[in-house]
């Protein structure tokens, strides 16, 4: 106990009750404990989001529950790095054809970046966040990533992209805990969060139109293009690559006998191409700038469970690691919408092997 109270952990604090459980159960531990919001909002969203975790009364909330677990408390302004870092690849994405997992970005090089590099100024040895996953220090030094124990809140996909440094520097006190444990350390701390409703979109999209966004933001802006089949026969017209994601049905403003899917974007043609569903399944495709966490260089064939997005269930694969952090992903099952800009995340049981950024 007195070897942790010389240990200073600071806690990303969200606003949330899996951040405040995060810092209760640390100082229940002995640790000394400062919490740190991160200001990310930009001007723009901030009377779209008022009690999403970007907003201001995420902030007054995150400021309650640490001036009622007394600890120090900061407020960190990154709203700027977070529109160049985050909401300008989000932009950027979508204007190539990609659909953009900004979540995975923000903990990269925010909640893992900039986080970190202030947890030094402040003479910390740890961050800790309230993310559902858990790391594990091997005999040799390496720091390894694996699921948290509650697979329905497991956030381990979210954090495939951290590097060894910010592993090593990470807490993860929810990884042993499910959602109720979490919710009871809150109310059993008297924590204003407790019962607070969880939020699930991008934060900067509080209402889930990530078009209407992007144009109020003036981040896109409607231009019409070809909409074509997989002939490349020309069957009406779009209003932009950006406000369409492959496998969507709805929208696409033309009739056929039978129902159409978005199969691919080409943002060099400026085409939307629709097919069939069963245009829609692949048994194999690429990724790049691929991170390995339990290896430094990994084999010439691994054997894993893929999740081409958050909520896939996974499936068996053999992955061939190429040259340039790539690699080739061969389905054991073909799947399907597989889509560029996505994460595929690769497991071996709960272990987080690493993954990559799926290309066309």
């Amino acid at each position: 106990m007195t070897e942790r109270k010389k240990t200073r952990v600071l806690v990303g604090m969200s606003g949330g009750v899996d951040s405040s459980a995060t810092a209760a159960l640390l100082i229940e531990q002995g640790f000394d404990v400062v919490g740190v919001t991160l200001k990310l909002w930009p001007q723009d969203c901030v009377n779209r989001a008022e009690d999403k975790c970007c907003g201001p009364q995420a902030v007054m909330d995150a400021r309650s529950v640490c001036h009622k677990l007394g600890i120090p408390y900061y407020l960190v302004d990154e709203a700027a790095e977070f529109q160049k870092r985050v909401i300008q690849y989000f932009a950027d994405e979508y204007k190539a054809g990609r659909t953009p997992n900004p979540c995975v970005m923000c903990n990269q090089t925010l909640k893992f970046g900039t986080l970190i590099s202030r947890a030094k100024q402040l003479g910390a040895q740890f961050i800790a966040t309230g993310h559902f996953a858990r790391v594990e220090r091997r005999e040799d030094g390496r720091v390894l990533l694996r699921r948290g124990l509650d697979s329905r809140k497991d956030q381990s996909y979210f954090l495939f992209s951290l590097r060894q440094e910010q592993l090593a520097f990470s807490m993860f006190p929810l990884g042993e805990k499910t959602k109720a444990d979490t919710r009871e350390v809150a109310r059993e701390c008297q924590l204003k969060t407790a019962d607070k409703e969880e939020s699930m979109e991008i934060c900067f999209v509080p209402d889930k139109d990530y078009g209407k966004f992007l144009q109020d933001a003036k981040l896109a802006e409607k231009h019409q293009g070809d909409l074509v089949d997989l002939h490349g026969r020309v069957l009406g017209k779009h209003d932009g690559i950006e406000f369409y994601t492959i496998g969507q049905r709805k929208g696409l403003g033309i009739t056929s006998t039978q129902p159409l899917y978005v199969i691919e974007l080409d943002a060099a043609a400026n085409r939307v191409v629709v097919g069939p569903d069963s245009a829609l399944d692949r048994a194999e495709f690429r990724v790049q700038t691929c991170n390995w966490i339990p290896y430094e260089h990994p084999p010439a064939e691994v054997r894993a469970t893929v999740k081409i997005r958050y909520n896939h269930p996974g499936t068996p694969a053999t992955i061939y690691p190429e040259e340039n952090q790539r690699a080739r992903i061969v389905l054991d099952t073909p799947q399907r919408a597989i889509t560029p800009g996505q994460a595929c995340v690769f497991y071996d049981g709960d272990l987080v092997l690493g993954g990559g950024w799926i290309t066309r």
